[in-house]
């Protein structure tokens, strides 16, 4: 079965799946385990994915040692971008390289819209079409929101045509900062890490269908911690 059959197949099972991102459906719960989180969120991204010969996956969270195994021993190959960080790290080099500026010369102060457009000069840096399937996990509660759309841009860009993306929004600020790491085939685990950046916003349903409008369709899980697990197809 092919992506576009699987696609039809999973807008018939859910009813819920329309041509263009409409309102998201809440689906099956999500619930907590004693070793991570159910996600019926992954368990359509990978059966989305299972006939795609060495498909290719782009990991938004550092790489773990686990997530890492679960596809390399299905098949896949994977990579990883810690897109937070490194966008931490890109801003805390623009500051450096405006204080070194010699005092009574001019600082060259460019616009976020700038900025982000030099974030992707060498972040996110893949040819067009490389990755079957995208983990963003939660990097969109964080992302800086001026710089997010072309980020996601970007994301639309690098992703195989009926490619899908798995992410997450959270209801509340979150309290303490994660990472995430596949444990099996339905299950994530949240991973407490150093804070890298602080929650911004709390997405509101239409605010995530604009921010993925370039989609053409949609699914999503509400977990009864209130996280929402959103499945978009390109």
């Amino acid at each position: 079965m092919n992506w576009m059959a699987k696609a039809r197949g999973v807008a018939t099972a859910a009813a819920a799946v329309p041509s263009k991102p409409g309102p998201a459906v809440a689906s099956s719960a999500t619930t907590q385990t004693s070793t991570g989180r159910t996600s019926n969120g992954l368990k359509e991204f990978l059966w989305l994915l299972s006939d795609i010969k060495r498909g290719r996956i782009l990991d938004l969270c550092p790489a773990t040692q686990s997530t890492l195994n679960f596809f390399i021993e299905k098949g896949y190959r994977i990579s990883a971008e810690d897109m937070l960080r490194t966008w931490k790290h890109f801003l805390n080099e623009e500051e450096e390289r405006m204080r070194d500026v010699p005092a009574g010369e001019p600082v060259d102060r460019i616009s976020k819209a700038e900025l982000g457009a030099k974030f992707l000069e060498s972040n996110l840096n893949y040819p067009a079409e490389s990755f079957h399937g995208i983990l963003a996990w939660d990097f969109c509660d964080y992302f800086d929101p001026e710089v997010l759309p072309q980020v996601m841009q970007r994301i639309y860009d690098i992703l195989h045509p009926n490619g899908a993306v798995l992410a997450m929004f959270h209801s509340r600020p979150k309290e303490r900062f994660c990472n995430y790491r596949v444990v099996d085939g339905q299950t994530i685990e949240p991973v407490a890490a150093p804070t890298v950046a602080v929650h911004t916003r709390v997405f509101q349903n239409r605010e995530i269908l604009d921010l993925f409008d370039k989609f053409r369709s949609s699914k999503t899980f509400v977990g009864r911690d209130q996280v929402r697990e959103a499945l978009f197809l390109k």
